[in-house]
């Protein structure tokens, strides 16, 4: 089914979503967010410990362009997540894909109704890419530099804790829904809801 520009005949709104607006979901989804990210730093931590991030046995100029890179690539790997979720929702038929930052995180959006494959879809499309583009760089790395690009894996997975969240919620909803979101919330509609 391809993204639709108008509400079909029937459908109303059975689920709402707005992590601006509801604290305790916002405080869930980072939560969740937090937990993922430390499950991550300790597991890995058996492999490669942690603190080679800060070893300066390269030397202080190799240290300092580590963190460098880090602080650019968290701030491509913002941008190219969302981008991801436009793609995905161009292949899903949208014509015009919104996007923005609250200041709390990046966004892309539009007023197209999708239905429950293409959002689930659309949701995990940049965890799943980049978590496997991130895996195969991160094996190609040299270990002082493994958590530096492991930082980025941490994001993404981690990051994508809210699009967890709402493909378990949605998974659980009739297979009918359509969901629209517009970025900043979704909102789900459904005729037998």
């Amino acid at each position: 089914m391809k993204a639709l520009n108008i509400l079909p005949e029937g459908y109303n709104q059975i689920y709402e979503i707005d992590l601006q607006k509801d604290k305790k979901k916002l405080l869930l989804v980072n939560g969740l967010a937090l937990v993922i990210a430390a499950l991550m730093i300790v597991s890995m931590n058996f492999y490669i410990p942690f603190f080679t991030l800060f070893s300066f046995e390269q030397g202080t100029k190799q240290y300092f362009i580590r963190f460098g890179v880090l602080m650019v690539s968290i701030i491509a790997y913002m941008v190219l997540h969302e981008l991801v979720h436009g793609i995905t929702m161009k292949i899903c038929g949208t014509k015009k894909v919104k996007y923005g930052f609250t200041g709390l995180y990046a966004f892309a959006g539009s007023d197209d109704y999708y239905d429950k494959k293409s959002y689930i879809t659309i949701a995990l499309a940049p965890v799943v890419v980049w978590g496997v583009v991130i895996a195969i760089i991160n094996c190609l790395v040299p270990n002082e530099w493994f958590w530096v690009v492991y930082f980025i894996q941490i994001m993404n997975i981690s990051g994508a804790a809210g699009d967890i969240y709402v493909t378990c919620k949605f998974s659980k909803m009739p297979s009918d829904i359509l969901v629209r979101d517009h970025g900043v919330g979704m909102k789900v509609y459904s005729k037998n809801g």
